[in-house]
């Protein structure tokens, strides 16, 4: 399925993260409404920030815009499985990416036929329920055993708004700086899912 990119109306860079509060009202707006505007805004926020993730990921930029695509899709199909009591909507969202992330490696080592997609989607079964939940608070946790300043600048390079050239002009630490602890903050947090896994 192919959706088309919808026009950002949210406000534009303040050089603070967006509201979290915010994204939980358009999360329950998609959940509860099914609210195509809502989900617009979501979208143009969060599809280029899972593009960037997934291609400093290692994933070549075509797959990453596509695999964006799915996810932002899989986040309109599953809103329902959204609790905001357990996660922040950008852990959930990453949460999806990662695991995508994960099933494109595997056809990558083990390629495999594709399914053909007649009519509409099942719901998701508890068993996927379940596990997108275990690692929705995963990675939740592993972002709670971060230094604060490795946090920081996790959440503001890839649940904000700001590129790191943003961010070293918004704390003052060299562009260098900013890298090294972002790397850095990376390993340790796919060191801390890949044991869950």
């Amino acid at each position: 399925m192919v959706m088309e990119k919808p026009k950002p109306d949210m406000p534009q860079k303040t050089g603070a993260a967006p509201d979290r509060g915010a994204w939980i009202v358009e999360m329950e707006l998609i959940r509860d409404r099914r609210d195509k505007e809502a989900f617009g805004r979501l979208f143009a926020h969060f599809a280029p920030r899972v593009k960037g993730f997934l291609m400093k990921s290692g994933t070549e930029a075509g797959v990453a815009e596509d695999c964006a695509q799915d996810v932002m899709v899989t986040v309109w199909r599953k809103a329902h499985l959204f609790d905001a009591r357990r996660a922040s909507v950008a852990t959930w969202i990453f949460t999806i990416a990662r695991n995508r992330r994960i099933d494109i490696a595997r056809r990558e080592r083990r390629p495999e036929p594709e399914d053909l997609g007649w009519g509409p989607e099942p719901d998701a079964s508890q068993e996927d329920s379940i596990a997108l939940q275990q690692d929705t608070d995963q990675l939740g946790e592993a972002l709670r055993t971060l230094p604060e300043k490795q946090r920081a600048l996790i959440e503001r390079a890839y649940f904000g708004d700001l590129s790191h050239r943003e961010i070293a002009d918004l704390t003052g630490l060299p562009l260098g700086t900013i890298k090294s602890r972002i790397r850095l903050a990376l390993e340790k947090l796919r060191h801390a899912m890949d044991q869950s896994t």
